[in-house]
């Protein structure tokens, strides 16, 4: 269990350090970098580059947007096999249900909680 939980913080870690160096020497804004990401992650999944890290790193590779990129791959890829050219459209959403709508929740309960402020 220590030996996946070093190997899932190694592989986040360099994401995110990847990450941070892009932020710090580019002039990407950081909506550009996530959506590159992700679109990393998409590439890498048809690849079938992603999946083996993903084996090796368990959270580490799951948990980044790269994961979520990766989720979307094979979500339209599965459903495309089970309902044809329709799953494109409904392969992503079936796949990303469950992590957006804990998202939404989560913001929307958070906006009962908390009052927002002007940047003055």
């Amino acid at each position: 269990m220590i030996l996946d939980l070093v190997k899932a913080f190694v592989v986040g870690g360099i994401i995110c350090a990847f990450g941070q160096f892009l932020i710090d020497y580019t002039k990407w804004t950081p909506a550009r970098i996530l959506t590159g990401y992700v679109i990393c992650g998409v590439l890498l999944s048809v690849l079938q580059i992603y999946e083996p890290i993903l084996n090796f790193a368990g959270a580490g590779a799951s948990v980044p947007l790269t994961g979520f990129g990766h989720l979307l791959a094979t979500g339209i890829s599965e459903e495309i096999k089970n309902a044809g050219a329709n799953g494109v459209i409904s392969g992503n959403l079936k796949a990303a249900s469950g992590g957006l709508t804990a998202a939404l929740l989560s913001g929307l309960a958070a906006s009962f909680i908390f009052r927002s402020k002007s940047k003055s």
